[in-house]
């Protein structure tokens, strides 16, 4: 798994903690933030990663491939060679394949997979959810709030929080606008377990998405930086399984835990 070698991070971004005011115009406000993720059928990406799990920093590749419901491919670039690792999901189903080492592991989810190898225990349909900017996969807004520093907050459904920042103009924005004064960003969010940041954004999607873990054992802190997006795009159902050597030996989860970023060193 030599696709990750030293990374680094930034400070967390501060979240507003008020109680605020109620956000007039939050569910419209909310479908024209969510209109262009929550169309999403097909993601393909290459995902640049930076940043730590646990103890160990972490940086390499993934090329990238998402389908609705709970579809997912990804292949951990090396500098030469074979990929590092190829990890694919469909269901409840998921193959991880380390062609270097002649390894694969079978009858784990593809939450539990990702989680051993980068900490990120999230599973195909929140990835999808996260890296277009929905947060979860069916968004629904409940509620919002105007918060000091002009921010602003909108509650989904299941728990989750996003927040909202002005959209930057050549004019000064009031410092609490108007609800869709100039319009508003997705700049963060809240979902069980994760802080995430979105601090940059080309057009309808984000370029770059940040995951910090909420659990302090864990200390997961990874920047996504996103390229060559596309949306919509068929994908042929075979590349969301694996080709496995026949002379591959099984590894198991907790052998595959225990050399990952998370494991005891």
């Amino acid at each position: 798994m030599g696709v990750f070698i030293a990374g680094c991070a930034h400070p967390r971004l501060t979240l507003p903690t008020d109680q605020g005011a109620p956000l007039p115009g939050f569910s419209e406000i909310h479908t024209q933030l969510s209109s262009a993720c929550v169309g999403v059928r097909t993601l393909t990406a290459e995902l640049a990663l930076s940043g730590r799990a646990g103890r160990q920093k972490l940086r390499g590749r993934v090329v990238a491939g998402f389908a609705r419901p709970s579809s997912m491919r990804l292949e951990g670039v090396a500098p030469f060679g074979p990929p590092a690792f190829i990890l694919a999901s469909r269901g409840d189903t998921a193959v991880l394949l380390l062609p270097r080492d002649s390894r694969v592991l079978r009858g784990a989810r593809a939450e539990e997979i990702l989680g051993a190898l980068t900490g990120v225990t999230l599973g195909p349909a929140d990835l999808q959810a996260i890296l277009t900017g929905c947060v979860v996969p069916a968004p629904q807004a409940t509620g919002g709030r105007l918060h000091a520093g002009g921010w602003a907050s909108i509650d989904l459904m299941g728990g989750a929080t996003i927040y909202l920042q002005p959209v930057r103009s050549t004019r000064s924005v009031p410092a609490s606008p108007k609800p869709g004064e100039g319009g508003w960003q997705l700049r963060a969010a809240r979902r069980s377990g994760w802080q995430i940041e979105y601090p940059l954004w080309s057009g309808g999607f984000p370029q770059s998405v940040r995951l910090q873990s909420d659990d302090a054992a864990v200390m997961v802190d990874l920047t996504v930086a996103l390229s060559q997006v596309e949306t919509n795009t068929d994908i042929d159902p075979s590349a969301f399984t694996v080709n496995v050597p026949n002379d591959a030996e099984p590894i198991t989860l907790d052998e595959l835990r225990a050399n990952g970023p998370l494991g005891e060193r």
